[in-house]
């Protein structure tokens, strides 16, 4: 009887579907690498929070001011300055956060490519 050869296994260097991408463990395993691109985000994320609170605080003074300047007029038989101070604020704020929502989830998507892409 003749012997059959050896089976020999094949494996190719770059299977689609079983590949890990080299990022994405560092920042799984909290490697140094991992560790500053995640700094990175929360940087990116502090500084447009600070960016966008000085733009409130901006506005917020500037909606004081205009009020002040004018304690006199009415409008629709209220001081106008009472109608600037309750009224003009709360969309101001919805405005900024949902521009800030918008903002920061797009920085998380960045990150999340920059995690996944290939190294």
């Amino acid at each position: 009887m003749t012997e059959r050869p050896q089976r020999q296994r094949v494996v190719l260097a770059h299977r689609r579907g079983a590949r890990m991408v080299r990022t994405r463990v560092e920042v799984q395993e909290q490697t140094h690498v991992g560790d500053a691109l995640v700094r990175g985000l929360v940087r990116a994320q502090l500084g447009l929070a600070l960016r966008l609170a000085a733009v409130v605080t901006l506005a917020v003074a500037g909606i004081l001011v205009l009020s002040a300047t004018a304690p006199d007029l009415t409008l629709f038989g209220m001081r106008l300055n009472w109608l600037l101070l309750a009224v003009l604020p709360y969309p101001l704020l919805y405005g900024v956060g949902r521009l800030y929502v918008r903002l920061a989830e797009q920085g998380e998507k960045d990150f999340v490519r920059v995690v996944d892409s290939e190294p």
